[in-house]
């Protein structure tokens, strides 16, 4: 099947033959449906909603660590989606159609001036094409969201600032990592070139910046409708970004204890940021008191092969109370091993906001393949709808996912984990593409926030709605928490 080209290609990447091989038995055979026990609410335990006192307590914890903290942001993606209205509405207008066929665009143009990009003339040019503001082509983490007295602020900018405010170590030093596509490192460097010092004199603090590359490594082989690989017009075969879930790679650089991962483009203007940093505090300390009462139990039970009924019971309660996992279907004298085995995994704390119809992720409880359950983030491709189970559960979700997570990644002996090892490989998506006209079929990796995590401990808590604030669309910028 593959030619001596095909393999130097690989080669080049980085990509195992066996790899690609995989790859193609998942385009015949599917992903498998996940076996969903319900959806995870605070009724069953699976979401926490904390007190007032309980989350100043987190809090404390959070101001009070003295450990590594890296705030980690995926920045890659084009802002084409965000600006497709504008596309369309330009197109329409060039043939003489009506801005009235593109509502969205309509409101754009109506309330243009509430934009901190604002320029009358020509603005759907001036926004989009490469002799204006190119928008269009950018990332969006370098297109100005929000206006300031003293000058518009881009999602970078914002992050920074969050960062300054919940992810400071005690030397004043805020560590972050942006995930970027490599044609526009030089925008994301040129820009922080020019703002670094301002935020570091303004907020106390010095930042470490790091711009990463999603590795070609993690590219994916796309293939015709009848699952046979997909060759250009040269007859090369054609690999594609495997999505977010590629990102596990980059994540598993870091060098931290504490990960605390936010999308690029759900940021508000600051005078909106005190809930947002109240609760990234609460999900900071929450996973690290989470990791040290692993730790804790893990040093404990060391060497034994034996411990006593009530320790059991101890270890049974905590993980079911915390992470939703439940051993009691497990054989009695399997127990210990069993519950070893969970504890001695990376934790992700994750927040979680009632679902109100915004798109996403939901969080579930799900049966494993070894009698036990776990939390899950699921997307709905990853819901068998022919299932009356899964479909009941469906209905009955009360919450929905904003990526928002922090993440604690050492061992109970100080080695960090090797997060690669904690994913599922089985989990991933399968969608309908084209490349120059021609339809194919790509594959996703596992999600970064699915199945790439599969295998962490994993505990849901409820945050305010106030914390999500995505641009998905351009009028979005025209919410509350991005003007005032």
């Amino acid at each position: 099947m593959f030619t001596s080209n095909d393999e130097k290609l690989m080669a080049d990447k980085g990509i195992a033959k066996s790899c690609v091989e995989q790859q193609l038995k998942n385009f015949k055979e599917g992903f498998p449906f996940l076996n969903i026990a319900d959806a995870a609410t605070i009724a069953n335990g699976g979401i926490i909603a904390l007190s007032k006192m309980q989350a100043d307590e987190f809090i404390a914890v959070a101001e009070n660590y003295s450990g590594s903290v890296c705030k980690f942001v995926p920045a890659s993606g084009a802002a084409s989606r965000m600006f497709k209205d504008l596309f369309a509405a330009l197109s329409n207008l060039k043939e003489g159609k009506s801005l009235e066929q593109t509502p969205l665009a309509k409101k754009f143009i109506d309330n243009i001036s509430d934009f901190p990009f604002f320029d009358a003339k020509h603005i759907l040019e001036l926004t989009l094409l490469g002799n204006g503001l190119d928008y269009g082509s950018m990332p969006k983490g370098l297109i100005e969201f929000h206006s300031y007295p003293d000058g518009n602020r881009t999602p970078l900018e914002e992050h920074l600032v969050e960062g300054a405010l919940y992810a400071k170590s005690k030397d004043g030093r805020v560590k972050m990592v942006f995930t970027i596509s490599p044609e526009h490192r030089s925008g994301f460097e040129t820009l922080l070139g020019r703002v670094k010092e301002k935020y570091e004199k303004r907020f106390g603090c010095r930042y470490d910046v790091e711009f990463t590359l999603q590795s070609p490594a993690t590219d994916t082989i796309a293939v015709d409708m009848d699952n046979v690989p997909f060759r250009t017009d040269d007859g090369e075969l054609l690999f594609r970004p495997a999505g977010h879930g590629a990102l596990l790679q980059n994540i598993n650089g870091i060098v931290s204890d504490i990960i605390v991962v936010k999308n690029i483009d759900n940021v508000v203007k600051e005078k909106y940021i005190s809930d947002t940093v109240y609760w990234k505090k609460v999900l900071i300390g929450a996973a690290v008191t989470l990791s040290a009462k692993c730790r804790k139990y893990l040093s404990d039970i060391e060497g034994k092969d034996n411990v006593s009924a009530e320790k059991l019971e101890e270890l049974k309660s905590f993980l079911l109370k915390n992470f939703s996992t439940d051993l009691s279907k497990v054989p009695e004298n399997e127990q210990l091993s069993v519950a070893r085995a969970k504890l001695d995994r990376p934790v992700r704390v994750c927040g979680m906001v009632k679902n109100e119809g915004e798109p996403g992720g939901g969080p579930y409880i799900i049966n494993e393949n070894d009698g036990t359950t776990s939390l899950q983030i699921l997307e709905g491709a990853q819901i068998d709808k022919e299932n009356a189970a899964a479909m009941a559960a469906l209905k009955s979700a009360t919450h929905f996912n904003p990526v928002d997570m922090v993440c604690s990644v050492y061992d109970y002996k100080g080695n960090k984990f090797d997060l690669t090892a904690y994913s599922d490989p089985t989990t991933g998506f399968i969608s309908e593409k084209s490349y120059q006209g021609r339809k194919l079929k790509a594959q996703e990796l596992p999600g970064l926030w699915n199945g790439a995590m599969s295998n962490w401990n994993t505990q849901f808590i409820e945050v305010p709605l106030s914390t999500f604030n995505p641009v998905k669309t351009v009028v979005d910028l025209l919410r509350e928490t991005h003007q005032g």
